[in-house]
């Protein structure tokens, strides 16, 4: 936990064939590598943004906006009977049957498929499609006839008024039904199911993907207190003391505790952190649809992280230092450059080009060298480990906001699971940067926004049961 690079430059791996990364992509890509004073000064930021969030007076105008979530309660393992969950985040949702049984856990579910029609049409026709997919779910399954609760995970922006109370506060991802903004969701399911009058299904629960994620891997790892995605986008959650949550209004039911909805990848949108941003982190926001929103999980996600590589490579081709100062047409096209290029090059072995030199044959670079595959693989590597660095940092502040010594991190995402480097660039950062008397654990969530949402509506049951 001592080592620590406190310079700008670390140094690049060597090829097997002896050949490094040139000295004008080095000083190039040096903006990209965090100091360890540029991660304090994000660190800080972050802490009193966390801080503005969760207090009445400063929430209005708080970026990070720290939305009390309702779950009070984390599993104890003693949960079991039948319970259903619907995983609504896209075109493609999910509906699954999870029986648990003490540490056991038996899990059946079915993809049903929303037609573009229903995406851009009126709420309710999408709604009564949700509640006619459950019912034929619950038919199939044999589990009609029982009430059985369900966890409604909706990866949407929403604020919670309640465990059972969401309110959509505006559509993402390719949505734009009428009459949901500023509509309870959780309502609006419970009135397509009586609609149809054939099945039973008590909604006890709406969350999203992040508390999910913590839940499922809560059940696991008692020691569980934050949750995480890394993947098309970023996001984190993390158990508080209500005292400190100010806009948490329900009695204690619980625990004491609140897990609280960070909304993270909204850092930032304020200029905190133009300190570490760079030209590309610039110039791919104001492609957006939403210019100026986002900034943190555009510095992170897997929604843009090729991209920034690309960025990269078309500026050192332009300038002469990469692939002879010609590239091509698909390079300098924008997002031709996929996220999982990233994760495929770092794949190769140091000294192997298999997947880079797959990957610049279909971008017709023609005058790829190998030179350039170990140019092309440090940007790659630069962009990914800053992204990893930042995710570290953020963690790190929870930590120690939450105040326990040994804490469980539960991650879920495409970008922590498929890339090769992700999650040991993560456990280094925060061994660097943490007091040495922290314990803690990553663990990759198995199904958190499917899992997680039955264990959150299984939790709910066993505390409704308990004796008052």
């Amino acid at each position: 936990m001592t080592s620590k690079c406190k310079s700008k430059v670390c140094n690049p791996p060597e090829a097997s064939s002896g050949l490094q990364v040139t000295p004008e992509i080095v000083a190039g890509c040096q903006e990209l590598i965090l100091t360890d004073e540029q991660i304090q000064t994000y660190m800080t930021t972050f802490l009193d943004n966390i801080q503005r969030g969760l207090k009445k007076e400063t929430h209005p105008t708080a970026i990070v906006k720290c939305f009390p979530t309702y779950v009070q309660d984390l599993p104890d393992g003693t949960e079991s009977g039948k319970f259903l969950a619907l995983d609504l985040g896209g075109s493609n949702f999910r509906v699954l049957l999870i029986e648990l049984d003490g540490g056991n856990c038996q899990m059946q579910s079915k993809i049903f498929v929303i037609s573009q029609d229903l995406m851009v049409g009126p709420g309710t026709s999408l709604f009564d499609f949700i509640a006619q997919c459950l019912a034929e779910f619950s038919i199939e399954h044999g589990v009609a006839a029982e009430t059985l609760p369900l966890g409604f995970t909706f990866s949407f922006p929403v604020m919670q008024k309640g465990l059972t109370v969401g309110i959509l506060e505006r559509w993402t991802k390719g949505f734009s039904c009428d009459g949901v903004v500023g509509n309870d969701v959780a309502q609006m399911l419970k009135d397509a199911i009586a609609r149809r009058g054939d099945v039973n299904i008590d909604v006890c629960a709406v969350l999203n993907d992040t508390t999910g994620t913590l839940m499922s891997c809560a059940w696991k790892n008692r020691n569980t207190r934050i949750g995480l995605i890394v993947g098309t986008g970023t996001n984190g959650c993390y158990v508080e003391k209500q005292s400190e949550a100010e806009l948490f209004d329900e009695p204690d039911m619980g625990s004491g505790n609140v897990i609280i909805n960070l909304e993270w990848g909204a850092f930032g949108d304020d200029g905190a952190l133009d300190f570490c941003r760079v030209k590309y982190d610039v110039d791919i926001d104001k492609r957006t649809i939403n210019p100026g929103k986002q900034l943190h999980e555009k510095m992170i996600s897997g929604m843009y992280m090729g991209e920034l590589v690309r960025l990269a490579a078309e500026r050192f081709t332009k300038e002469g230092y990469m692939f002879e100062g010609k590239g091509s047409e698909k390079l300098f096209t924008p997002d031709s450059f996929e996220t999982k290029f990233v994760s495929e090059i770092e794949s190769d072995p140091p000294g192997t080009y298999v997947n880079i030199k797959k990957i610049c044959d279909g971008l017709d670079l023609i005058n790829a060298t190998e030179q350039d595959f170990v140019n092309l693989r440090f940007l790659c590597e630069c962009i990914s480990k800053r992204a990893a660095h930042l995710v570290s940092a953020g963690l790190i502040v929870l930590m120690r906001k939450i105040g326990e010594k040994k804490v469980a991190v539960g991650i879920d995402g495409t970008v922590y699971k498929y890339h090769p480097h992700f999650h040991n660039l993560m456990v280094e950062k925060i061994k660097q940067l943490i007091e040495p008397d922290y314990e803690f654990e990553l663990i990759l969530s198995e199904d958190g926004s499917g899992r997680g949402a039955a264990l959150v509506a299984a939790v709910a049951a066993r505390v409704k049961s308990k004796p008052t």
